[in-house]
């Protein structure tokens, strides 16, 4: 859904990168912000044993937390320059093995509101080339006007 919306903030990619650089999980975990778009955000991650499970997939707590993120700065990307924002609902759906070289997030916003912002989120894995989608999401996402996220 890419180019289908337009930001309130006309610098809302500086704004999405300062809050992502303050993701001490995402960056431990080794996640990459690859695309923004108002209303779209692309996130990767490259495989490594300490993000797999049992069976040497990635494992699916790192696949939610993927969707969950692309999804949320997706929405984050539509609202105001004094505006924060936070999860209220999600709900995942596991359709494959996420087995792979590379997990790819996209999350796009379905339905913006003032307050709550409905997106989907497609995870793919990478595997020579070869995409496979393994989960998709849908989450709930509001706004907190005159709440901007801390910047120190």
């Amino acid at each position: 859904m890419k180019g289908k919306f337009t930001a309130a903030d006309p610098d809302f990619r500086r704004r999405m990168s300062t809050s992502f650089r303050r993701q001490g999980f995402l960056h431990h975990l080794g996640v990459r912000m690859i695309d923004l778009q108002p209303g779209y955000c692309e996130m990767e991650v490259a495989f490594g044993e300490q993000l797999s499970q049992q069976h040497g997939y990635f494992h699916g707590g790192l696949v939610a937390t993927v969707a969950d993120v692309a999804g949320g700065y997706a929405a984050f990307s539509l609202t105001e320059s004094d505006s924060s924002m936070v999860t209220a609902e999600f709900k995942i759906n596991f359709i494959a093995p996420a087995k792979g070289e590379r997990l790819i997030a996209r999350g796009s916003v379905v339905k913006p509101g003032k307050t709550l912002t409905i997106c989907q989120c497609e995870v793919v894995c990478i595997n020579d080339e070869v995409e496979t989608v393994c989960a998709v999401a849908l989450a709930t996402f509001i706004a907190l006007p005159g709440k901007p996220e801390k910047t120190t």
